[in-house]
């Protein structure tokens, strides 16, 4: 099927790290290509059975150590590579990713499936150059997926961008170019999980590159988001507020709020007063500190809706008119607000383990927080926010957090360390057999940072009396959300 000439000029300037000119989806692909078709399609069958079947005999790094499965997947590996090379001028953006692909999956046959490496085509995929909303891409690796399988198994997914022109607008003030907010289509085992995160940091690879690019999936914490919250909603009584309310019966509104959301969440990590570098630079600090990060992460996010609702809203009522783009803006700066809120409370707060759950600790931090400053009730088995006064309350959470912050750059590590737990148990209750909450004894003290981390329990700050009511009624729900598709929610 031919391409056009724009598509292969685009593609080429893609691979040699060019600058590249932004074009509608009509540019990229010639009209008698139906890439709206390719899940489909019988290559794209092919070629998601033939990984599943590949799935069943890789080992834990992703190599097939036993030889006697060399030959049926060396068959499956010539499926993979004839269905990426009748799918491939579907994606002529992705031209130089799929033929690195190809070539990737030829070595690791003629290699004897020992660990993949697919750094070749990983560089090759640069999802980060295509924000065009509705453009889709064709995405199989070998890798592990976040929250999901621990195995580096080949994974295929076919996603389609997510970037509505307010997102682009948006994206001119908190500028994230390594952002990308995705659809999915399709998708292997790998993905019917709890992962709504594409990064290529999970890809088996030779060596660790400068990643260029970071993905998550809109549409399933969307769809998770809505399920969760009419359920815990329903439980708890709460009269949502209108907005808040159609967001749960719109799925389209619900993913263009968290699109807003995080991209402003996942600039946040590496801006602000850092004492530390939170995740690039892999550490071992107790959990409670990624509790933080990324909370501090989702209110700063927060705290921005404010500003452009406010700035936008003033604006409004001044007399000017605001652009479509603008007016899709400040609605979706009070949606974020909600979103963050609920989100946090009602699923962040409870889904997981207790072990080491930081996202839980960050959600139960949020609501006991807003509950000792009044503005969040639970009276008469019925929940209840007093909404004009919310804001403040977040954001001098946020706040609190960013002063900790600022404050630690000048503390020695542990000396931060403890200057958090003390912000976090100031708000939580700890475990009543914490060591951290009677005081570490001097040896820990005084000796290597490790000690502090095992002093730590793995339930360090239990849930709420609340939150284990809620727990109990709401895992059904939570546990459902596994795998869930944006037609789901």
């Amino acid at each position: 099927m031919p391409v056009t000439q724009a598509s292969h000029t685009r593609a080429a300037q893609a691979s040699a790290g060019e600058p590249v000119p932004r074009y509608a989806p009509s540019e990229l692909i010639d009209d008698r290509v139906d890439v709206a078709a390719a899940e489909d399609s019988p290559a794209w069958h092919a070629l998601k059975n033939a990984a599943i079947a590949l799935q069943a005999i890789q080992a834990q790094d992703g190599s097939i150590p036993d030889a006697a499965h060399h030959a049926s997947a060396r068959a499956h590996v010539t499926t993979i590579i004839a269905a990426i090379e009748q799918l491939r001028p579907l994606f002529p953006h992705d031209d130089a990713y799929l033929a690195a692909s190809v070539a990737d999956f030829r070595r690791w046959a003629a290699e004897d499936f020992g660990v993949p490496d697919f750094l070749d085509s990983l560089n090759a995929f640069q999802p980060q150059n295509h924000r065009i909303d509705g453009i889709r891409h064709l995405v199989v690796f070998p890798m592990y997926t976040q929250n999901g399988s621990s195995e580096r198994h080949v994974e295929a997914l076919i996603v389609e961008v997510i970037w509505p022109e307010f997102i682009e607008q948006l994206e001119t003030e908190y500028v994230n170019r390594l952002f990308v907010s995705l659809r999915l289509i399709d998708f292997t085992p790998g993905y019917d999980t709890n992962s709504a995160v594409l990064f290529p940091e999970t890809v088996a690879m030779r060596e660790i590159p400068a990643f260029t690019w970071g993905a998550i999936f809109q549409d399933r914490e969307a769809a998770r988001y809505r399920r969760v919250v009419r359920a815990a909603s329903g439980i708890t009584k709460l009269d949502l507020p209108d907005e808040a309310a159609r967001m749960l019966e719109d799925q389209a509104l619900t993913e263009k709020t968290f699109v807003m959301w995080d991209l402003i969440h996942d600039r946040t990590h590496m801006r602000g007063d850092l004492p530390f570098d939170p995740f690039m630079i892999k550490q071992r600090m107790p959990y409670f500190l990624y509790s933080l990060e990324e909370l501090r992460c989702d209110l700063t996010a927060f705290r921005e809706c404010v500003a452009i609702q406010k700035r936008l809203r003033e604006r409004a009522e001044s007399g000017a008119v605001l652009s479509s783009a603008e007016a899709e803006m400040l609605e979706h700066a009070r949606l974020v607000q909600y979103a963050v809120i609920f989100d946090r409370i009602f699923r962040f707060a409870i889904t997981g383990s207790r072990m080491r759950n930081y996202d839980a600790v960050g959600g139960q931090l949020l609501f006991a927080w807003l509950h000792q400053r009044g503005v969040l009730h639970w009276t008469d088995t019925s929940l209840a926010f007093d909404w004009d006064e919310v804001p403040a309350a977040v954001v001098a959470l946020g706040d609190a957090i960013d002063e900790l912050y600022w404050r630690s750059i000048d503390r020695p590590k542990v000396a931060h360390w403890l200057a958090a737990y003390e912000l976090v148990r100031a708000t939580l209750t700890p475990n009543p057999a914490s060591k951290w909450a009677r005081g570490l004894p001097d040896e820990v003290l005084a000796g290597a940072p490790k000690g502090y981390t095992d002093e730590v329990l793995p339930d360090e700050f239990p849930l709420s009396m609340f939150f284990e009511a809620l727990e109990k009624k709401m895992r059904p729900v939570i546990e459902s959300t596994a795998g869930i598709r944006a037609s789901d929610g």
